[in-house]
């Protein structure tokens, strides 16, 4: 594998700018959360929404006037990983970029907008400009649209190990197509009420704040939005190493077992793991995989912090992942319920290793991961 990353760029509800929200992890700062209501008579869910001060650096485009929030916030994440990379949004460098866009829940409040108009209303009055939205490669085509990009986009589907299988697809094309130099691979998520009504109904969201990882009893998570963004190129200072694909766990009995499989073939010398912890089953299966091959190697979960951003979860990992080779340090992880004999990062831990691993655990039943290393 040649790839490296060129630049980054993420939305979270810690905010948008790269070294910013570093900076307030590195402090132990966690999210706020906010109150999301759903119809009268029923139950609202808390949720880490992306602030608007996030967004102010997205400058105004008749592409996103009425387009989803999660267009929105994956536009934003990829001009700014095109900022990082200081290289210019222009037709040239458009030509040469391929687009590989992840999901997982897509534009549900979109979907139930327009069913609702059909069904109260009739048909004929359901918006058009509200459909395209409905569907899960809308996000990917404005994206597209606004850089200008005319190669290769694709959309791809999954659960939170979505944005590692993105970049092992990123991988593929660029070494199928000479044409291309760089390839954006883009993650995005927003949160709903019905987002959230129906993680809890599955038994997999808490009520509110804190999250809490790796503890005996899986206790539950909290959705969060926004995005992430990777410039991929030919070369970087920090390396795409190797990328897994993973697969699928039919049960959550098996889930360690091929967490445990991904951690063997890729830890390669990496010293430290960036795990998707969430305060859910996930918790156990990956401190199993952990603590059967790799006990020695220090771990570091941003959920706590950032929540559980699903489809942008993944990418937000790696650029985790990335800034810990960039800066030589992990940020605290709070509220670890019981690491067992896991060496969970502390306050601002330092550490000398040049390789870290990104290890994903989906509630939906994929696993992923990925091994970026600094360029010599």
């Amino acid at each position: 594998m040649s790839l490296g990353i060129a630049g980054m760029g993420w939305v979270t509800p810690l905010g948008g700018d790269i070294e910013e929200v570093w900076r307030r992890l590195l402090n132990g700062d966690e999210s706020a959360a906010g109150e999301v209501s759903g119809p009268p008579g029923e139950s609202s869910y808390s949720a880490f929404r992306v602030p608007d001060a996030a967004m102010k650096n997205l400058a105004a485009h008749a592409r996103l006037r009425r387009v989803s929030a999660i267009s929105r916030f994956a536009a934003a994440a990829g001009l700014s990983a095109f900022a990082d990379a200081r290289l210019e949004t222009n037709r040239a460098t458009a030509e040469r970029t391929a687009l590989i866009f992840a999901i997982s829940n897509g534009g549900v409040i979109y979907t139930k907008r327009f069913y609702n108009d059909i069904i109260e209303t009739g048909a004929q009055s359901a918006s058009p400009l509200l459909f395209p939205e409905t569907v899960f490669n809308a996000p990917a085509s404005h994206v597209a649209a606004l850089l200008d990009v005319p190669g290769p986009t694709y959309t791809l589907v999954g659960d939170g190990a979505v944005g590692p299988l993105a970049l092992h697809m990123a991988d593929e094309v660029m070494q199928s197509r000479e044409d291309i130099d760089y390839c954006l691979v883009v993650g995005a998520e927003e949160v709903d009420w019905l987002l959230c009504d129906a993680y809890h109904r599955w038994r997999l969201l808490r009520h509110e704040p804190p999250i809490e990882t790796f503890g005996c009893a899986a206790k539950g998570t909290i959705l969060s939005e926004g995005a992430g963004a990777i410039l991929l190129a030919r070369e970087g200072p920090i390396r795409v190493e190797k990328t897994s694909p993973g697969g699928f766990y039919r049960k959550r009995t098996e889930a360690s077992a091929l967490l445990t499989r991904i951690l063997v073939d890729l830890r390669g010398d990496a010293t430290a793991v960036i795990a998707s912890a969430n305060g859910t089953f996930t918790d156990a299966a990956e401190a199993t995989a952990i603590r059967q091959s790799a006990r020695e190697m220090i771990v570091y979960t941003a959920k706590p912090a950032l929540g559980e951003g699903v489809g942008a979860a993944g990418l937000w990992q790696v650029i985790v992942a990335a800034l810990a080779l960039r800066h030589g340090t992990l940020p605290p992880v709070p509220h670890v319920a019981g690491s067992g004999v896991l060496q969970i990062a502390g306050d601002k831990t330092e550490f000398a290793g040049s390789e870290v691993v990104v290890l994903n655990c989906g509630l939906g039943q994929q696993a992923s991961g990925v091994r970026l290393a600094r360029a010599i």
